[in-house]
């Protein structure tokens, strides 16, 4: 028995003694930290589905107001702040909208296809960040942020194959040269190739691969381009810390220069020439200056 109670003793003893030091931790723990930090939030009700602003886009809104203007008043002002005129506009709309119309719910009316498209392709054309256009347009961001990728999704494979086809025969090329020297003066021209840089955010663990000259982060878009500057070839995603030389050096053009895959014309003489001169690309002092097969 002695020995039980001397156990219980000890026991006893150490939570006293323990006693106070948890007192003292439980008095430090709420100093460092408030009991709003500690307790877990009561989950507080929505004040409202949409905020009352936004719904009023209809009176206020650049689609249902300016647009409107624009197009009764000021085609060029139209085609400027859209980067296409009304009937193309309407033209790309009736193409996507089954790609991008939802259905009504009980809760509220979906956004308009027109909208969205244009919202897109303002923020395209200015590269307006999504917090502007909410106030241009009246468009909460956080639903500008999920169908703007949608909307370009639709674009792209409602026209992909109409034009940016997998082929472009001697007679496409035909077509392309003829027009650089019809509008620019430059016969035997078959396209102009450049690379634009894209700004984006640093991607994680990527170091200075994309940080480019200009001392920003962007990825690389390389394009061949008619006279019209409609593509006719383009490469999407390079490095910004690369140049246009490496990033045509690793492209899958080079070789079709190259090998001749491309289909390009028969060397043909100039205007009021007699020489044979081959078909040819031109770009800026990036691009080596050879023949198309090496």
């Amino acid at each position: 028995m002695s020995y039980e109670r001397n156990k219980l003793l000890l026991f006893h003893n150490f939570l006293r003694l323990l006693l106070p030091l948890a007192q003292r931790a439980e008095e430090e723990n709420q100093q460092l930290f408030p009991l709003c930090f500690r307790r877990r939030r009561r989950r507080t009700q929505r004040r409202f589905w949409c905020r009352p602003w936004l719904i009023r886009r209809t009176l206020f809104g650049q689609y249902d107001q300016l647009l409107h203007e624009l197009n009764r008043e000021d085609a060029s002002g139209y085609r400027n702040f859209l980067r296409v005129d009304a009937d193309l506009f309407g033209e790309i709309l009736d193409r996507i909208t089954p790609a991008i119309r939802k259905s009504s719910t009980s809760f509220r009316e979906p956004l308009e296809p027109g909208l969205k498209l244009a919202v897109t392709l303002r923020h395209l054309a200015t590269g307006s960040t999504y917090a502007d256009l909410m106030y241009a347009f009246r468009v909460a961001r956080n639903s500008i942020s999920l169908f703007v990728p949608k909307v370009c999704e639709a674009i792209y494979l409602a026209y992909k194959d109409e034009v940016m086809p997998d082929e472009i025969t001697t007679e496409d090329w035909m077509r392309i040269a003829s027009d650089f020297e019809r509008i620019w003066n430059l016969p035997h021209v078959c396209g102009a190739l450049d690379g634009k840089h894209i700004r984006i955010r640093k991607p994680p663990n990527s170091g200075s691969l994309f940080f480019n000259y200009k001392h920003f982060f962007s990825t690389v878009m390389m394009a061949l381009v008619d006279a019209d500057y409609k593509f006719i070839w383009l490469s999407v995603g390079s490095y910004g810390s690369a140049s246009d030389s490496q990033i045509f050096r690793d492209s899958e053009l080079r070789p079709m220069l190259e090998d001749g895959t491309l289909d390009h014309p028969p060397p043909s003489p100039l205007p009021n020439g007699e020489t044979d001169i081959p078909y040819f690309l031109i770009g800026d002092d990036a691009f080596p200056l050879r023949s198309d097969h090496g």
